[in-house]
């Protein structure tokens, strides 16, 4: 049996144009990480990305999908050191890396730019394993076009117009043309928002993963918490917010802690993260304290194999016990929870929430979010997670509130 001869040299050539186009795909991230974020040259970068991926030859998509995998993904895998599994980071990567080789290895089945087009616009409705942290319109969040799907859909047209009338020598002429049609996506929204009359503190500690649950840190990372809040008091805040899990336990059966919050909330609302216990059932949750009173917001949304499988559930059950140790079992609400403070409705969410559009349902004028991506630290994961945040603000005209531990706090505006 006769083996097909390889040419590396050929197949070299191919790697290295996969990876200029993811790194044309993902440079704003890193831009952004860097601080060097410049949005005519996130359009430049952006649009020759998209311009690639709708010529390329066929054999070199499914590497260019690898490595934008590669490149925007290459930090889950380190949760599991946590979990006692480090030793599956690397498996974790490999595995984003094929799954977004075969997420735009699809555009291998046709050589058309337009059909190709299509095939992206679609692409921008796939969501796989539940995993939507791959918005395929993200790298134009911080250019000059806009994040639609409308603006989306000109900016492919343009694109695959200027590609199809390049490659006829008679209509060569007027291929310059089609690129009128990114006018069209231009973003001249003026929409400026206002942010409540409210002075708000977000508390953003730098507290390793590894410090965070163990016992003997936890007294102090109470007294740390505790004196976020009494500082925020004397500075006349109105609100403080602490990030995820800020108390690493289950806040609602230490009556001590609880009582102590519900008296400081006398002079300050307090929200903050932490674990509640319900009927033998975990919930990932905010405690919201005001005059002490308080209110729980339990997470609606949760991050696909961190809180639960999206597997069928012979499988979840069987991975959930092996590798979490059954850890990865959180229970959710039904609908997004509002906070009231001061007259002032604030949408809820816990972490990956604040990325994902069902928290946004009803078009909420504002949300505090919090986060630890501890879990991640050191990564871009603060970074992609802001700039979708960004992407969710613009889209449904937000102002975000975000507490995080480890990075990414601050207060997030889609303009």
């Amino acid at each position: 049996m006769k083996f097909p001869t390889i040419n590396y040299r050929t197949v070299a050539v191919d790697l290295l144009q996969g990876l200029g186009i993811a790194l044309l795909f993902s440079f704003f991230i890193y831009a952004e990480y860097f601080s060097l974020t410049n949005s005519l040259v996130n359009s430049i970068t952006a649009l020759s990305a998209f311009y690639f991926l709708l010529k390329a030859p066929g054999r070199v998509l499914a590497s260019a999908g690898g490595f934008i995998g590669l490149l925007w993904f290459y930090w889950i895998g380190y949760s599991f050191e946590y979990y006692h599994m480090g030793w599956m980071g690397p498996y974790i990567t490999l595995f984003f890396i094929i799954l977004y080789a075969l997420f735009f290895g699809i555009l291998t089945f046709t050589k058309i730019p337009f059909y190709r087009a299509a095939m992206l616009f679609g692409l921008s409705f796939v969501e796989p394993m539940d995993w939507n942290w791959l918005q395929i319109e993200l790298p134009f969040i911080n250019s000059l076009f806009g994040i639609e799907k409308w603006q989306y859909a000109l900016i492919l047209l343009a694109l695959s117009l200027f590609i199809f009338l390049s490659s006829r020598e008679a209509l060569k002429q007027f291929r310059f043309a089609a690129l009128i049609l990114l006018l069209g996506a231009v973003d001249f929204s003026t929409l400026h928002l206002s942010e409540p009359d409210l002075k708000i503190k977000l508390y953003a500690p730098m507290l390793l993963q590894e410090d965070k649950w163990l016992q003997k840190n936890r007294q102090q990372i109470i007294n740390r918490n505790m004196k976020a809040v009494t500082d925020a008091t004397a500075q006349h805040y109105d609100l403080v917010v602490l990030p995820e899990s800020a108390f690493p336990l289950f806040l609602n059966q230490n009556r001590v802690l609880t009582m102590q919050l519900q008296g400081l909330s006398q002079q300050i609302d307090i929200i903050t993260g932490a674990l509640y216990i319900e009927n033998g059932r975990h919930y990932n949750v905010s405690y919201h304290f005001s005059k002490g009173e308080v209110k729980i917001a339990k997470k609606m949304v949760l991050v696909p194999f961190g809180e639960y499988i999206p597997l069928p559930e012979f499988m979840r059950s069987w991975i959930n016990k092996t590798f979490f140790d059954g850890l990865s079992d959180f229970v959710t609400a039904d609908k997004p929870s509002d906070f009231t403070i001061k007259g002032v409705k604030f949408r809820n969410a816990i972490c990956y929430e604040a990325t994902c559009e069902e928290i946004y349902d009803g078009e909420p004028s504002y949300l505090i979010a919090i986060s630890n991506n501890g879990w991640f630290y050191p990564s871009i994961e603060p970074t992609l997670q802001t700039l979708l945040m960004r992407f969710y603000a613009k889209k449904h005209h937000t102002i975000i509130y975000h507490s995080a531990n480890m990075g990414g706090s601050g207060i997030i505006k889609g303009y």
